[in-house]
């Protein structure tokens, strides 16, 4: 419809155009026609021809509608025609518009010299019409529309076309949810009994199970969730990461350390969605984990801002990141492992800049070095 608009107006307003020079192009070839007709006409006389070049040529009624000021030597005007001055005006004013106009015009074109009689100089100053001046600007308005219509339709479709990945991830997180629930049924089942088994009552395996179980029941919460806004509470940010890093720590390589420091020196209080935040904690420390391979420490710093931000900074002592990828880390797909799909940053931007209002970025990174990825939420 917007397209169809556009072509309208551009129709319409070059129609115009073409309708005001077909009247010029009249006007040309009947004076052309009158011209003939005097020449051709040998009773005419001098007087008559002096009458004839003041009606059909020199009147400013017949006068093209080009803007003319006739000046002396001076620079002095002498008479204007085509100038749209306020006849209200005083002649001081009118005098000061007469001199901006002669101005405009000497930038414009040169002026066409008039030697009426011995020592008698005038000159002849002009612009462009109106109608020169929209036909040298339309193609550029109309260029400009079509390029603000193309940028919005560029907007509109990728909205569109991230709407429709969006759909498709929350039923792909709901289906898999739903077929999760099933054999984690099961699980807790199994898990119940064994607790209830005297000879696996004080077996830690059955303790760490249970663990992994509550955290498969996180991760279907976590998918059941995808698609509609998080509910955010009061939690303490220091025990929701302090018991994520307790619980990585049993299944990552053990040449690798989790450390906290809290630099508030007690809880902190602020609104989270704990599971979805969680979420996030674990894939950054998971990738740090990788980034390092072998031995090294994964450092996750508590602390605040001058304006009252609250920072989390996730450091490690791995690989680091090559300055050309590391504003590519967050994008879907983006990858440096030869499994996964490179959507865990992508989730986690979206965790918490989306639903909990924060900021997550690359602070810093050095090959060879490490890496620290700073999150900053609001109190």
């Amino acid at each position: 419809m917007v397209a169809v608009l556009i072509g309208g107006l551009s129709l319409w307003y070059t129609n115009q155009l073409v309708k005001v020079l077909s009247e010029r192009e009249i006007h040309q070839i009947e004076l052309y026609a009158k011209s003939l007709e005097f020449i051709s006409n040998p009773q005419n006389d001098d007087s008559q021809g002096i009458a004839f070049l003041m009606e059909e040529l020199v009147s400013e009624k017949k006068n093209i509608s080009i803007p003319v000021i006739i000046a002396d030597e001076s620079g002095q005007v002498i008479s204007d025609i085509n100038l749209d001055i306020d006849p209200d005006l005083s002649t001081e004013q009118k005098n000061k518009l007469l001199r901006e106009e002669l101005s405009e015009m000497k930038e414009q074109y040169e002026p066409i010299p008039l030697d009426l009689a011995p020592g008698i100089r005038q000159f002849i100053y002009y612009r462009n019409s109106a109608l020169v001046e929209q036909l040298r600007v339309y193609p550029i308005i109309q260029l400009g529309v079509i390029s603000l219509f193309v940028f919005f339709s560029y907007l509109a479709f990728s909205y569109s076309r991230r709407a429709e990945q969006d759909r498709v991830w929350v039923g792909l997180s709901k289906e898999t949810a739903h077929q999760l629930g099933t054999p984690l049924s099961a699980l807790m089942a199994w898990v119940e009994y064994f607790k209830n088994q005297d000879k696996f009552k004080d077996d830690p395996a059955v303790v760490e199970l249970e663990k992994d179980v509550e955290r498969l029941e996180m991760i279907t919460a976590r998918f059941s969730q995808v698609g509609s806004v998080p509910a955010l509470k009061e939690e303490d940010l220091q025990e929701v990461i302090s018991n994520t890093l307790d619980y990585l720590k049993r299944r990552i390589s053990g040449k690798v350390k989790l450390q906290l420091e809290n630099h508030f020196q007690g809880p902190v209080m602020i609104r989270l969605n704990r599971s979805l935040f969680i979420w996030v904690i674990e894939n950054i420390v998971k990738n740090a984990v990788d980034a390092i391979g072998t031995t090294g420490v994964v450092s996750v710093h508590i602390a605040s801002t001058i304006d009252g931000k609250i920072i989390v900074d996730v450091i490690d002592n791995g690989k680091g990141i090559p300055r050309s990828q590391i504003k590519k880390v967050f994008d879907p797909g983006f990858t440096t492992k030869q499994r996964g799909w490179g959507l865990g940053l992508t989730l986690a931007k979206r965790i918490i800049e989306t639903y909990h209002h924060g900021k997550i970025f690359v602070k810093q990174s050095e090959p060879g070095k490490g890496t620290t990825f700073r999150i900053l939420l609001n109190m």
